[in-house]
């Protein structure tokens, strides 16, 4: 079902078991989440809300053309040296400051439970290569959201997709997450330099604030004495997941509040843990306040600044004839 907004969409998607989203075609991006009435996403409540010029943010938005960071703005492509916009200090973050969370999604089709989503970015959009297309499709089944990238390129560019919800599992949007539980299914992670840019190495978690590999709550190490979390004022980092694919979760998040428990299961290699640290009080969906982290994010990815280096795990590239595909599923139950 869709409500016109034109030229912006609502899609009411059901699983017919308790679960529901509200996708817009503005960025691609999930609006609400229910689980069994409760919504677990922070957002606003109006598709034109998401407006560059109304909010610049990335609340459950499709990211691209690259998510997360790249050093200095810059890429190499064929031993050209690429200067992109640099959005986040020296750096370009999320595609640049008009990346796709703020593009207009054809629709190709909609379901009661399903919708696929296209995007065809150009050559020279935001400054990067190759001409782009895309398909992202949204799938609601036995209570769990499945999402599925597509990206063909006509030739050599980056490509990095995820998507940005920024979730609290109590039934309070506003609320801190600190009380949540998450295990992560990851040894090491990427610490990073003073703008957040990976270092040369992924180091080994143990020992340190940033091991979830059993549950803990996410506030118990976040306000520890350690220089990486100074950098990003808690926890902003990728972790390097021990066993991408679809069969078990990378990770699991609960709310102690609401009994909702959510894994996440994806083919990527990484995932970027995001504690809302830069939330600042935005007004939200119902005129509720998201203060300092209140949402958690939890994004499947290529590792930041994968085309700047040679991780054979994540090489961040999309070449002509060799699609990209990932899939990323939350799956939610209830105590």
């Amino acid at each position: 079902m869709s409500d016109t907004l034109s030229p912006l969409r609502l899609y009411h998607l059901d699983d017919g078991k308790g679960l529901q989203a509200i996708i817009t075609n503005l960025g691609c991006r999930i609006m609400r989440l229910e689980v069994g009435g409760t919504d677990v996403v922070q957002g606003f409540d109006r598709p034109e809300d998401y407006l560059p010029e109304n909010h610049l943010s990335d609340f459950g938005a499709v990211i691209g053309r690259y998510a997360n960071r790249l050093a200095g703005g810059r890429i190499a492509i064929d031993w050209d040296v690429i200067q992109l916009p640099q959005n986040n200090g020296p750096n370009c973050l999320h595609g640049g400051p008009r990346g796709w969370q703020y593009s207009v999604y054809d629709v190709v089709e909609a379901t009661q439970n399903r919708i696929e989503l296209a995007l065809v970015s150009p050559d020279g959009d935001n400054g990067f290569p190759g001409t782009v297309n895309v398909r992202v499709v949204y799938r609601l089944e036995d209570n769990a959201l499945r999402i599925d990238y597509h990206a063909e390129t006509d030739s050599p560019t980056v490509i990095n997709m995820t998507n940005h919800s920024y979730f609290n599992l109590s039934g309070d949007l506003s609320s801190p997450i600190l009380d949540h539980l998450l295990t992560i299914d990851a040894d090491r992670y990427s610490p990073t330099n003073k703008v957040a840019i990976p270092l040369r190495n992924h180091e080994p978690v143990e020992d340190t604030p940033f091991d979830f590999r059993k549950a803990k709550t996410i506030g118990r190490d976040i306000n520890n004495e350690n220089p990486q979390l100074e950098i990003g004022r808690g926890y902003d980092h990728n972790y390097v997941l021990n066993h991408p694919g679809l069969e078990h979760p990378s990770a699991i998040l609960e709310s102690p509040t609401s009994g909702i428990r959510m894994e996440v299961l994806t083919t990527a290699p990484g995932l970027q843990l995001y504690t809302g640290n830069y939330l600042d009080g935005v007004c939200g969906k119902g005129g509720a306040s998201y203060p300092m982290r209140s949402a958690v994010c939890l994004e499947t990815q290529q590792y930041p600044d994968s085309p700047n280096r040679s991780w054979p795990e994540s090489t961040g590239r999309l070449l002509p004839g060799k699609p990209f595909e990932s899939t990323t599923i939350f799956r939610f139950s209830r105590q």
